[in-house]
């Protein structure tokens, strides 16, 4: 019998990486403000700002590090309103609720994208910014979001922890607002464990950004940035100590070159699992939207047909059983991607396109790495588990 798929190792670390890290070991120089100049965090900084057509890069310990110091440098009033989609994971709300302000959920349909009648109607006056997080790499309509929201002078951030080489006709995901943020944490498509980026174009947002993330007295220098701007913003904004370590650093750069093989090799798998589960009357992946090209490492799919939560769990037991393990969002006890458990965030009204989304929507790892016999046992795994469920094999001569 073939062996279920391991989905959950990352690729191995490039040897480049192994070098950099065995010579920092020896240098003991893990801070990045130690050199004067090219510490491996700044050479970071300059090569992913260049990968993708930004003006400035700065690396942090997460992407949630990057979303709160984006909405610190935006400079919002406390207790700001800012519109999200109620399909993410609980880091971004997380992330608003630190920087004071206070999240506003807006709906999601089937697709798992924003419904826009939705963000339409919730972005009125008292919102002061809009933060998209692409969940899954899925992304909802940026045009219509970013018309909307420069009608109203409203920034865009992009939360793109999911998203690192989506394109948007042809555009950089996380290049389209404000400010865009990525994810180096160990199932994103470049792996360092933890370590985050946020890059933009705004001169006086990286300043702001840079000092805030622990560039203290005049370690700003060090950065071969907007040194106009430094001195402007010097002793008049907090510390909040979010750097990314040289460590950090040298694991995630030499993994940037990977990043396109990635791309493409994770489109490809998701695309050729996605066709195969589309075969199934009980499953059902949702189409891309026209200008987006995707860059998965996950494949989400709906269930159809499953009328009841037990259809559901069943499914989950008979696929684990088949050796795939299914998250089915909304019956996940605690998943910190169902809305209703953020309740750190205060009384919500009620979502009911978002949560009848999340009790039927699944999710299975699919890296980039996978071969085809792996992927066909995947699919077949869970086109069995929803057949079995679903349309059970009846005994003879009934």
């Amino acid at each position: 019998m073939t062996p279920a798929p391991n989905v959950y190792d990352a690729e191995p670390i490039p040897e480049a990486a192994r070098a950099e890290v065995e010579r920092l070991l020896q240098s003991g120089d893990l801070f990045r403000y130690t050199a004067p100049e090219d510490a491996p965090v700044s050479l970071l900084e300059r090569d992913f700002a260049e990968m993708m057509g930004a003006k400035y890069a700065l690396a942090v310990a997460s992407c949630s590090a990057a979303l709160f110091l984006s909405l610190k440098a935006l400079d919002l009033p406390r207790g700001a309103r800012v519109l999200i989609p109620a399909f993410t994971f609980a880091a971004v709300p997380s992330a608003v609720v630190h920087a004071d302000c206070q999240p506003v959920l807006v709906e999601v349909a089937e697709n798992y994208r924003i419904d826009m009648a939705d963000f339409e109607a919730k972005l009125d006056d008292t919102i002061d910014a809009v933060l998209i997080s692409h969940m899954r790499g899925h992304t909802s309509d940026m045009d219509a979001i970013l018309k909307l929201a420069d009608a109203r002078g409203v920034p865009v951030i992009e939360d793109a922890a999911h998203s690192l080489g989506t394109l948007w006709h042809g555009e950089k995901i996380g290049t389209l607002g404000k400010i865009g943020c990525y994810s180096f944490q160990s199932y994103k498509m470049v792996n360092a464990g933890e370590g985050g980026m946020l890059i933009t174009d705004d001169p006086d947002l990286i300043a702001r950004a840079i000092i805030m993330s622990g560039a203290y007295e005049h370690n700003w220098k060090k950065h071969p940035v907007v040194q106009d701007r430094f001195g402007h913003w010097q002793n008049k904004l907090p510390l909040y100590n979010t750097r990314l370590s040289n460590l950090a650093a040298a694991v995630i750069r030499p993994q940037l070159a990977e990043l396109p093989r990635r791309v493409r090799d994770g489109l490809a798998n998701h695309d050729y699992v996605a066709g195969l589960l589309n075969g199934s009357a009980w499953l059902s992946v949702p189409d891309p939207l026209p200008p987006e090209t995707r860059a998965p490492d996950s494949i989400q799919f709906n269930l159809v047909g499953f009328d009841t939560d037990a259809q559901a769990r069943a499914f989950q037991d008979e696929a684990k059983a088949r050796g795939i393990s299914v998250q089915v969002f909304g019956l996940s006890q605690d998943n910190a991607r169902a809305f209703w458990n953020w309740q750190f965030i205060g009384d919500q009204p009620d979502l009911p396109q978002t949560r009848a989304m999340l009790m039927r929507a699944c999710d299975v790892r699919l890296p980039a790495r996978l071969t085809r016999p792996e992927l066909d046992f995947i699919a077949e795994a869970l086109i069995g588990a929803a057949t079995a469920v679903m349309d059970p094999p009846r005994a003879y001569g009934t």
